[in-house]
């Protein structure tokens, strides 16, 4: 039986300090801020980020370069027979698309997971690779069971301000000023490749409603799992974490008795949504892994 490495990226959420806890290699995304090269979690914190977006700052994302992803891949080929790769949704960075055909030159040993993931959903998809790689499965098996099950996730998120998604292109500056104007709170959601719009509510009240409301219509109905027995019940946030902590109250008392996972968005999703974004995910468990 070959040793399998799990492999991800800092949009899965997991810090440096916790992939040496967890036992997984994480590597960090770039920024460019104002011109300089920066990777999370490495010389660029949380805190430094969002002072450095309040300030103005030009930022934009980027993706690991060939010559990075080649490196992880062959420091962990020096200790494991093979490894599983499991990067950022193909629908919202093109990191996925690269590795893959940098995977083409190791004959079969690297794995690229496209299982549509980001932020707590591809953290849970990370930990389940773990698990499986630990219960014996191939790099080639792990991606199988990962992608079969890539729908099976779901997350909502209502932003602060549409300041963000619009500086980034991702809504039209139209768009942006009515509901700037108007005050909206826009619940986004993600299930599968992108961010698409899910509902319009007029306060961060209303929006949070809306959200748990989709997520108990998705245990109930998308996953047939009302009281969520097959479920792991996520949430994440950008900066703001005690409006995180009084969300993550509302949303224990309508799923009461579950477990909540919370953890800070990648700083790569928080740079297009600002500050102040709450989020509420799911993941149903992987079947292979409840036998």
């Amino acid at each position: 039986m070959g040793k399998v490495a799990i492999l991800t990226d800092s949009n899965s959420g997991i810090t440096q300090a916790q992939s040496k806890e967890l036992g997984v290699k994480v590597i960090p995304m770039p920024f460019f801020i104002d011109g300089e090269q920066y990777f999370e979690d490495i010389n660029l914190t949380q805190e430094e980020f969002y002072e450095k977006l309040k300030q103005d700052a030009d930022i934009s994302t980027s993706q690991p370069s060939i010559g990075e992803i080649q490196d992880a891949f062959d420091e962990l080929l020096k200790e494991y027979d093979e490894l599983v790769y499991i990067p950022m949704s193909s629908g919202l960075s093109g990191t996925c698309q690269t590795a893959t055909m940098v995977a083409d030159d190791y004959d079969g040993k690297v794995q690229v997971v496209n299982n549509q993931r980001i932020s707590v959903t591809m953290r849970q998809s990370v930990l389940d690779a773990k698990e499986l790689a630990k219960r014996g499965k191939s790099a080639a098996e792990i991606k199988e069971i990962l992608e079969k099950h890539k729908m099976e996730s779901s997350i909502y998120i209502t932003l602060d301000t549409l300041k963000y998604l619009k500086k980034g292109g991702r809504i039209t500056p139209a768009a942006a000023a009515i509901g700037t104007m108007l005050k909206l709170n826009p619940v986004l959601q993600i299930q599968g490749e992108k961010l698409d719009a899910f509902a319009k509510a007029r306060t961060v009240k209303q929006a949070k409603s809306i959200m748990i409301e989709a997520m108990k219509n998705d245990f109930a109905n998308r996953f047939n799992d009302p009281n969520g027995e097959h479920m792991y019940l996520e949430m994440a946030y950008t900066h703001d974490l005690e409006a995180a902590e009084n969300f993550k109250k509302e949303v224990q008392e309508a799923f009461p008795g579950m477990e909540i996972r919370m953890d800070p968005l990648s700083l790569s999703i928080s740079c297009h949504i600002g500050p102040g974004a709450l989020a509420v995910a799911c993941s149903r468990k992987i079947p292979e892994l409840e036998a």
